[in-house]
């Protein structure tokens, strides 16, 4: 049932969700302003939720929960911009791993073996605490309702949005998964030292094609990334000795000296140079100048009489394309293997499975 709440009541249950999280994030304090404006926010969304995948899944039962996700994102992201690409990311993560069921967000536990562990998520993923403020706000509002995989899903169109990228209808309805799959993750997240046959595999793997490949990829117009994920490219490329020779080399001069040989590989890189937290077009134009950061968003344009070189030019001219073909393939890894009607559970805890 959709019920009003005690304001009052609902800003001490985020303050010690807030307190409990700052164990998870380093950069806690960032959200507790933000996350207990929220609750003042509250008093104006109280209305009342139900349904299969549809936009108006939770119309009757709880119909503010766009607008509750909407709210914290805004917030959060206000202290801290980079936090969009992130929430973005943990739903591309969540999905490519037994579909769009949430098991990113489990902990270890006696029952799971956590997803986090995996080295494509370990110390990389971040946002947790954000869906945690979210759903813990949901549940006092619409109390076992709203899925934590349909949350990731709504936070990654609202982060998308609120930082100039496209808006699209997000189909809601799924339940979350009981299980995790620290296998999976190791294995079918793509890997920015993988080649392109490896990296059109595992999308295909998911149902997606090759233009989803380079629209998806896209969401790399935001965001940063570890030396470590590129730092080959900068000293040996494949083992070679020598700088990948795709890279523009003022550019490499400049990551050299961002990453030096042998230095921290967490030291923090944009992943578009120009405009770093605005989600746009850049990233295909800096394709087409050799300056992709990760060698498998390179090879999207490099790779010799490949087709999809074709799909970068065609966004690197034209913004509007990239944001409708954005939107469409957003939709489609949304799709991937939705639990439904009484599959999975609607989670208490985004961090843990229900008690039987």
């Amino acid at each position: 049932m959709y019920k009003y709440v005690c304001v009052t009541s609902l800003i001490d249950r985020i303050r010690q969700t807030i307190r409990q999280e700052a164990l998870y994030c380093t950069m806690s304090s960032c959200y507790v302003s933000g996350v207990l404006a929220v609750a003042t926010f509250m008093a104006f969304l109280l209305h009342g939720s139900e349904a299969q995948l549809s936009p108006t899944f939770y119309d009757s039962t709880c119909p503010n929960v766009s607008d509750i996700v909407q709210t914290i994102v805004q917030l959060v992201q206000s202290s801290d911009p980079r936090m969009a690409a992130s929430l973005l990311r943990l739903h591309f993560h969540d999905c490519f791993v037994d579909g769009c069921d949430g098991s990113v967000l489990l902990d270890n536990s006696t029952a799971i073996v956590s997803e986090k562990d995996a080295p494509p998520n370990s110390n990389s993923l971040r946002g947790f605490e954000v869906i945690d403020a979210i759903k813990m706000t949901v549940e006092y509002v619409c109390p076992g309702v709203v899925s934590c995989a349909d949350i990731l899903a709504l936070a990654a169109e609202v982060s998308v949005s609120l930082s100039g990228g496209p808006s699209w209808t997000v189909q809601l309805g799924r339940r979350d998964g009981t299980t995790a799959n620290l296998t999976g993750a190791n294995t079918n997240l793509p890997s920015p030292f993988e080649p392109l046959d490896i990296l059109k595999a595992k999308f295909a793997a998911v149902g997606l094609n090759d233009t989803d490949l380079v629209t998806l990829s896209g969401a790399h117009t935001f965001g940063r990334a570890r030396c470590g994920a590129f730092s080959d490219r900068l000293y040996s490329f494949n083992g070679t000795g020598i700088a990948d020779p795709t890279l523009n080399t003022s550019y490499l001069t400049t990551l050299q000296a961002n990453c030096p040989d042998g230095g921290n590989e967490t030291t923090l890189n944009n992943l578009d140079l120009s405009t770093p937290d605005a989600f746009d077009n850049s990233y295909y134009l800096n394709l087409q100048s050799n300056e992709g950061l990760l060698a498998s968003d390179q090879q999207l344009y490099s790779t010799s009489n490949d087709p999809i070189a074709s799909i970068v030019g065609i966004y690197a001219g034209n913004q509007t394309a990239f944001f409708e073909s954005f939107a469409l393939s957003m939709i489609n890894m949304g799709n991937i293997s939705p639990l439904t009607g009484s599959d999975g559970e609607i989670r208490s805890n985004c961090r843990l499975v229900n008690a039987s």
